[in-house]
């Protein structure tokens, strides 16, 4: 184990594992620490909302993401042994030029963290499980961490320039620095979540068992694999856990036996909790994930805020540790990431309250942005009131290269760099030593472009010329007509060495 690291990460669920996946792409010396033996096991979390996916389809892990996972099937409300109902509980859009991966994707979390597992160790990076942080101390410089094995209790000392919790909702990272979390009140109540093997259900519906006294049953197929996950919400008492409990639980409230439950694979119990930290930061230390805000299941929004959580600060902690950025970026986090998961906590908790059994593209979390962060810069006038401005998630659009091959403006994004797009003649600043390594532009249109836009599909997106430097996280940082703030804003990520002179 390495004892000096830039960044070292509490929990490999989701969160930690693409915080450590952006900063194995970045060069960035990363310790990913687990207190149990391998992978969470179970289902949990299975909707993969479309930003959520453009994250992934950045960090290269999409393609295996998309052949594992599948679309909801329609949900089908069962009474007295029959389908009386089918409904889409999970609206389908098409998708278009701008937002490739329009319709929410259905991924066991097992399977998802898996994933994120496995392009970790082809970064080169790893996960420590069995492995616990059981205290920590932060200076000026970094923080020291004793690290425990539960295998035989030893106990290792880590020096790390930044410590992430991302360590769950009940975050010993948290607790530690003492950071109080409140949120709204949900009523009582217990599930018990099961991932079965069941025989006498089709795996074209996601099954809907109301019961006649309140609450319900659901079981799901789980695209790519033989499992439905089941839901069991019937009361406030503590469910019974145990193997044979919940054959007969899903016997005693569906239409199955015992006998056809056969096999249960994993069990747990839900109870709504909704919260949020009062702060995202604390000097060397950060939260993120559930660490930071936990979220009603409703809505399937918790773990896709959590990995974008990941996606926000991972390109930051970058710029302060390899390319000599101020840390004060580093409040950004916070100050961007904060506001959004307030909004979706609100949001989850509404249709928690609601019941409601309707899932629509307001859950898809493509127009989240940062408009109000410190970082963004809209320097344009006259905008209509729908034109895409600084602090948007950039889209995406399909072009060509000048010899006719398809090019995405997702191909340009992807990967840890700045992208710059000059449209139309906008004209570029001149690259600095400092960042023209980092930052890639692309002319389109104009008198000797990179990329050619015949069906106005950029056009459409962006609006007719301008400049617009994109941030490694795929949002618009700056839009401007002239290349004056896109440099100003460049120097500030890519500050010039001290005692150095700026190229001209």
């Amino acid at each position: 184990m390495d004892t000096t690291v830039d960044v070292l990460i509490a929990g490999a669920g989701p969160t930690g594992l693409a915080l450590g996946i952006d900063l194995a792409r970045r060069g960035v010396r990363a310790l990913v620490v687990e207190r149990q033996d391998g992978l969470s096991p179970g289902a949990r979390g299975t909707g993969l909302q479309p930003r959520t996916q453009e994250v992934y389809d950045d960090l290269g892990v999409l393609a295996a993401v998309r052949a594992a996972g599948g679309l909801y099937p329609p949900m089908a409300t069962w009474q007295d042994g029959q389908i009386k109902e089918t409904f889409e509980m999970v609206e389908r859009v098409a998708p278009t030029p701008g937002t490739p991966y329009s319709n929410t994707l259905m991924v066991p979390q097992w399977r998802n963290a898996e994933l994120l597992h496995e392009r970790l160790a082809e970064l080169g990076g790893s996960v420590r499980f069995g492995t616990e942080l059981t205290g920590f101390r932060q200076d000026a410089e970094g923080v020291g961490a004793e690290l425990t094995s539960l295998a035989d209790g030893t106990v290792r000392t880590v020096r790390a320039r930044y410590l992430v919790g991302a360590d769950g909702g009940r975050s010993a990272v948290r607790r530690q620095l003492g950071t109080p979390m409140s949120g709204p009140d949900l009523e009582p109540g217990a599930a018990l979540l099961a991932d079965v093997r069941v025989d006498g259900l089709d795996r074209d519906h996601w099954h809907l068992f109301p019961q006649p006294g309140g609450g319900f049953v659901t079981l799901l197929p789980l695209a790519g694999t033989d499992i439905f996950q089941s839901v069991a919400a019937l009361s406030a008492d503590t469910p019974d856990t145990r193997h044979e409990a919940v054959r007969a639980t899903l016997a005693a409230h569906t239409h199955l036996t015992a006998g056809q439950v056969r096999e249960v694979l994993w069990t747990s119990v839900y109870r709504p909790r909704a919260g949020m930290a009062e702060r995202f930061r604390d000097g060397r230390v950060f939260l993120a994930g559930d660490a930071a805000h936990i979220h009603s299941p409703a809505g399937g929004q918790g773990l896709n805020t959590s990995v974008q959580d990941a996606y926000n600060l991972g390109w930051k902690l970058g710029q302060v540790l390899r390319h000599g950025a101020p840390d004060a970026l580093l409040d950004t986090y916070e100050a961007e990431r904060l506001p959004v998961a307030a909004d979706i906590l609100e949001t989850s908790t509404r249709l928690h309250r609601s019941r409601s059994l309707r899932r629509g593209r307001d859950l898809h979390q493509l127009t989240l942005g940062y408009r109000e962060s410190p970082l963004t810069g809209e320097h344009r006038d006259g905008l209509a009131p729908d034109a895409l401005r600084a602090g948007d998630r950039a889209p995406d659009a399909p072009c060509t290269t000048p010899d006719g091959a398809p090019f995405r403006l997702f191909d340009a994004f992807r990967g840890p760099h700045f992208t710059l797009l000059a449209l139309d003649g906008a004209e570029p600043p001149r690259p600095v030593a400092e960042w023209a390594a980092h930052v890639r532009t692309y002319r389109i249109g104009g008198p000797a472009p990179d990329l050619l836009d015949a069906a106005d599909h950029v056009r459409q997106a962006y609006g007719d010329g301008g400049l617009f430097l994109v941030r490694p996280d795929g949002y618009v940082a700056v839009a401007a007509a002239e290349p004056g703030p896109v440099s100003a804003a460049l120097a500030r990520h890519f500050p010039a060495a001290p005692g150095t002179a700026r190229a001209a």
